[in-house]
């Protein structure tokens, strides 16, 4: 049955779904890398596609921006239409100098100074972690594909425009990779609802040097990054068959 966001009829959805927080790279990806895409939602202009990739059904579906728009979508595929597997596509600005433009950030774990997850555990801190599985999966994929990646943690912010003048340091200092705005309200649904998360961030802004990559750019490392995650969906086993 459809949720308040997602008109999708019951088994619309693959059981592992990539996630971009653009809608419109969520059209992008089922068009350019899957075979007989259809869309299954549009809700609020949000797309959602199920097609397949090397023979593995898979669904790509967006994510708007900022924790509670993707947690409404992930809390919803998982409860409702029984996604298993979420793995984030998206973008993201690198806090150190040795994290360069263009380069795929596998994040491991995601601080954040939202609340969502301080809720979830009783107002003391969560770990805030991809699956290991999914995430080991994405480096072996980069290293077949000769595309290094950097494996660490980010930091997810609910304010695009941070009051804080000094966090951005702060976070360097203490070895943080690259700031974006919804990894660790992914990685909390995933918890909460006993299923598995994993993003893949490719760095198209620096925050110290204020480089960023331009629109061709983008497209280009962002293909890249996708297939890292395509690798990682199509080596998850297969649902087994519904009893009839």
């Amino acid at each position: 049955m459809a949720t308040p966001h997602i008109s999708a009829a019951p088994g619309d959805f693959a059981d592992v779904v990539l996630m971009p927080g653009d809608p419109l790279r969520a059209r992008y990806i089922s068009e350019r890398f899957l075979e007989e895409a259809r869309g299954v939602t549009s809700v609020r202009n949000m797309y959602g596609f199920t097609g397949t990739y090397r023979g593995r059904r898979l669904s790509v579906m967006g994510h708007g921006m900022g924790v509670p728009s993707i947690s409404i979508y992930a809390t919803e595929l998982i409860k409702t239409y029984g996604a298993r597997v979420l793995i984030r596509v998206g973008s993201c600005g690198a806090l150190r100098q040795d994290v360069k433009l263009r380069d795929v950030i596998v994040a491991t774990a995601a601080g954040t100074d939202s609340k969502v997850n301080r809720m979830r555990l009783m107002d003391h801190d969560f770990p805030a972690a991809a699956d290991f599985t999914l995430a080991r999966r994405a480096v072996e994929a980069a290293e077949r594909r000769g595309r290094p990646v950097r494996a660490g943690s980010v930091f997810t912010s609910d304010l695009f425009y941070h009051p804080q003048e000094g966090l951005n340091a702060t976070l360097a200092r203490l070895g943080i990779l690259a700031i974006e705005m919804e990894v660790a309200g992914l990685y909390g649904v995933a918890a909460e609802l006993n299923a598995r998360a994993l993003a893949l961030l490719t760095v198209s802004d620096h925050l110290l040097s204020g480089e960023h990559l331009t629109p061709q750019e983008r497209q280009t490392s962002f293909d890249e990054m996708i297939e890292l995650a395509l690798d990682v969906a199509v080596a998850e086993p297969p649902p087994p068959p519904v009893a009839g």
